[in-house]
């Protein structure tokens, strides 16, 4: 009778288990019926537990660059007002006629090149591509917002939008803007000039920089120096402008020679990704990857810098010039400032 129970209850105790079995087969069936998709796997399902993450970032950023802009500003206003109330008194006190008027003209020349450039790289819209459909013919369409999507051109998550010819959107160098088709050259430009004007400061203020961290050494001897609140002012600031131009050289200077290495090779900081994948791929094949869009290194600074005649090397070029790029971001045709026709190049 014992070993009866005992059967019977496991009997029970299977039973029980094997019903349960089945409703958690059963429900989960049902979760999959209602759920099921056949495109969906593992990183569509990480994308959508990471979107509230994707949607943060991206309204957050965005906040960012106000931040970023709002800085460059304020730290190049106090690197102007430095110059003006503390060095240049003493370089008219100190240098010759000539070292003065080579100080004046750069120095200005320098400074109205970085605000111009600045002020278009913030203003200028970068170029987006048409939404209607009929405007384009032989394009893809961008996956996001369902638009024509031309040759070059990128979707922005943070602007929510294509942009022709996308470089980056760009928050790290205080623009606060997509930098594509039509603000590229001045981008760079505000970078090359920027780099130049803290270089220049550098280089010039280094003695100077010398003596007054020397000065501020002998702070906390004793007794200590008799210097008053305005040469404590001053010896604090030259201190700050070489130590603030310096390292805007460094990391600026970098970013601009690394922008002037894509400008040489005709691609933007996109492509360069998509190039280099391309051509892992070609390869592999036994091919040559050619990219389609470069005419050679002197024939891509000129067509990226909008130099059609050589006069144009000092009116576009070193002068402020708002002129618009070649063509309109929508097609690639051959610049008129390429002289002579390239062989056809393998496209991506």
């Amino acid at each position: 009778l014992s070993v009866r129970g005992l059967r019977r209850g496991r009997r029970r105790r299977f039973k029980l288990v094997r019903q349960v079995e089945q409703l958690w087969h059963y429900g989960h069936l049902c979760l999959r019926s209602l759920l099921y998709n056949s495109f969906t796997n593992g990183d569509v399902v990480l994308d959508s537990l990471f979107e509230p993450v994707y949607w943060l970032v991206d309204h957050v950023t965005r906040w960012f660059g106000v931040v970023f802009v709002a800085l460059v500003i304020g730290l190049t206003s106090s690197i102007v007002a430095i110059v003006y109330i503390c060095l240049l008194p003493l370089i008219l006190q100190t240098y010759t006629p000539a070292w003065i008027c080579w100080h004046l003209a750069y120095g200005h020349w320098n400074l109205i090149m970085i605000v111009f450039h600045y002020y278009m790289a913030i203003t200028t819209s970068p170029g987006h591509p048409p939404q209607a459909k009929n405007d384009l013919t032989g394009v893809s369409i961008c996956r996001k917002c369902i638009a024509p999507k031309p040759a070059r051109t990128h979707h922005c998550s943070i602007c929510n939008r294509c942009v022709l010819k996308m470089d980056h959107h760009c928050q790290a160098a205080w623009l606060n803007n997509c930098v594509g088709h039509y603000n590229h050259r001045y981008f760079f430009s505000f970078c090359l000039f920027m780099t130049m004007g803290c270089i220049y400061c550098s280089i010039s203020g280094w003695e100077m920089f010398r003596d007054a961290y020397a000065a501020i050494e002998t702070y906390y001897q004793t007794p200590p120096p008799t210097f008053s609140f305005r040469q404590r002012a001053f010896h604090k600031s030259v201190v700050y402008l070489w130590v603030l131009c310096s390292s805007v050289a460094l990391a600026l200077g970098a970013l601009t020679l690394w922008h002037a290495a894509l400008i040489t090779r005709g691609e933007t900081s996109i492509e360069r990704h998509i190039n280099r994948k391309e051509r892992q791929r070609l390869q592999k094949k036994g091919k040559v990857f050619r990219n389609p869009y470069s005419y050679g290194s002197w024939d891509n600074w000129k067509v990226f810098l909008g130099v059609d005649v050589p006069r144009h090397w000092l009116t576009r070029v070193l002068l402020p010039s708002p002129h618009l790029p070649h063509g309109t971001g929508l097609s690639w045709d051959l610049p008129p400032c390429v002289m002579e026709q390239h062989a056809p190049l393998l496209a991506i």
